[in-house]
């Protein structure tokens, strides 16, 4: 898996574009870094991850606990009916704060 940053459309924003699965083999590596984001707003735009496992789900759920946590959120975007389902089978789709495209999270700020 490979990321990229780039600025969102507003103050604060981050954009982090995620490539290829997200699980556990793939995780610690990237798991060191995104500790280190500390955005206002992070956009998590899923759109290029095909798959994505318990560990990178918990990943991701401890990314959003720790933003709210701090008084920052985290959006996803662009999730496949794949991730979609996951979420919605583990019932965390309803706390996650998710979006059909990058464009629509943006909107939502």
């Amino acid at each position: 898996m490979s990321y990229s940053l780039t600025p969102g459309k507003g103050e604060g924003t981050t954009v982090l574009k995620l490539v290829g699965p997200l699980t556990i083999s793939t995780m610690f590596g990237f798991q060191n870094d995104l500790r280190a984001m500390t955005p206002q707003v992070m956009i998590m735009d899923m759109s290029e991850v095909p798959y994505m496992d318990s560990a990178g789900l918990g990943l991701v759920m401890n990314s959003h606990v720790a933003a709210m946590d701090h008084g920052r959120k985290l959006l996803l975007a662009g999730m496949n009916e794949r991730l979609t389902s996951l979420c919605e089978m583990t019932r965390v789709i309803g706390v996650l704060n998710c979006f059909p495209n990058l464009e629509a999270a943006e909107a939502s700020l």
